[in-house]
């Protein structure tokens, strides 16, 4: 019954996409409040949406050399544009813009042509909605029927990512509603609904219905035990914000982001790595290298993060992983000056403990063997300049 589940544990690695009438501005997701906006001169940014028609095809393109196996985009933020036809709702969307077409349409059929699975973010909340605080029935009736919208007009879709009911904790968001719609439309799609960052809400489920928890920014653990299985997922942004932000260069460096993937692998969840489009819908290029640089590392490594999971087994300076063929994958993740004390370049082999009996080992990314003796395996470190606190040994036990 569940099954669709463990196929979004397997897809293991996703590329979260938040892109909007705030890319115009480059500052931010949440320009419009931040910055005081009023309703009019941030509307007339509709004239300014110039995506280029390329826009989802190098997304795409650039999420499936990443190694990401799916996509989350924003079809709707806070400041309420939708990048959808919103079929006779409003006028406030893209095919009423400057674009003058439905992108959500493009992006669902550059990731079906790719082998990628599309997933909707959509905001419960909305700043040009009156209804939102004015009368909040009228509202989840406007709220329900755009996000039918989603799950009637674009095939069958991976799943639906909501945020913002941390902004009205007591309100009645009749979720019972709302999730049987999705539900009857699209049965085997995940129903994840971000429980925010504060303190004993995150990693909650939240509701009988939910198929995934949330946690942000480096704080993934291990989902919570349930009468049903419930999968888990860390979001995490390549800098400071998650919309395109012009003068943000506060990157995260490339092995702590790597480092992340294997740390919220190992905890059993998927990690959803954010990039922010700028306007017109292009990557910028160092988005572009990260993420290329990322499926670099998991080509190497041969994809094992996606169908492996947590193994029952602690290993000093490693995550160790199981994998459905039975072996272990242990990644070392041991600071860099670590080794270094224990390798020099002059070729001193590094030790890697494991404990079980070894029937073989060998490193993932160069194929070369692990020799072993009482327990300790040796090898050679360096490979091809290789990230060596990242490698993976695939070992067979006896």
């Amino acid at each position: 019954m569940y099954e669709y589940v463990k196929q979004f544990e397997d897809l293991g690695f996703g590329m979260f996409v938040h892109f909007g009438l705030y890319s115009i501005l480059g500052k931010g997701e949440w320009v419009k409040s931040y910055y005081g906006i009023e309703d009019e001169k941030y509307e007339a940014l509709t004239k300014k949406f110039k995506v280029k028609k390329t826009w989802a095809k190098e997304l795409v393109a650039a999420a499936k050399a990443a190694g990401c196996k799916y996509i989350t985009l924003t079809s709707r933020h806070h400041d309420g544009f939708s990048l959808y036809d919103t079929k006779g709702l409003n006028t406030y969307d893209a095919p009423h813009s400057a674009a003058g077409r439905d992108l959500v349409r493009e992006f669902v059929d550059e990731c079906n042509k790719a082998g990628i699975r599309p997933f909707f973010y959509h905001t419960l909340i909305d700043w040009r909605n009156k209804d939102c605080e004015e009368n909040f029935p009228a509202y989840i009736d406007y709220l329900v029927k755009s996000v039918e919208i989603l799950c009637t007009e674009y095939g069958e879709i991976g799943g639906l990512w909501f945020d913002g009911w941390w902004d009205k904790p007591t309100a009645d968001w009749q979720f019972d509603r709302l999730y049987a719609m999705i539900r009857c439309h699209q049965p085997h799609a995940m129903i994840i609904n971000n429980t925010g960052m504060e303190e004993g809400k995150i990693g909650t489920v939240g509701h009988p219905e939910i198929d995934s928890v949330t946690y942000e920014r480096g704080v993934a653990r291990p989902a919570p035990k349930t009468d049903r299985p419930v999968a888990g997922e860390m979001c995490e942004v390549l800098f400071d914000h998650w919309g395109y932000s012009a003068y943000d260069l506060h990157y995260k460096p490339l092995p702590f982001i790597l480092e992340e993937l294997v740390k919220t692998r190992a905890c059993g969840c998927n990690f959803l790595l954010n990039v922010g489009p700028m306007g017109n819908g292009s990557l910028r290029p160092l988005d572009a290298a990260y993420l290329a640089e990322i499926g670099k590392w998991i080509k190497y490594n041969k994809g094992f993060i996606y169908k492996a999971r947590p193994a029952d087994i602690k290993v000093e300076n490693a995550e160790v992983f199981i994998g459905e063929d039975g072996a272990y994958y242990a990644v070392s993740v041991c600071p860099t000056e670590v080794l270094v004390q224990h390798e020099s370049l002059g070729g001193k082999l590094s030790e890697v403990h494991f404990p079980l009996p070894i029937k073989s080992a060998r490193w993932l990314d160069s194929g070369k063997s692990i020799k072993a003796k009482r327990g300790v395996y040796t090898v050679t470190p360096f490979n091809y300049g290789i990230n060596m606190h990242l490698r993976v040994a695939r070992i067979v036990t006896k």
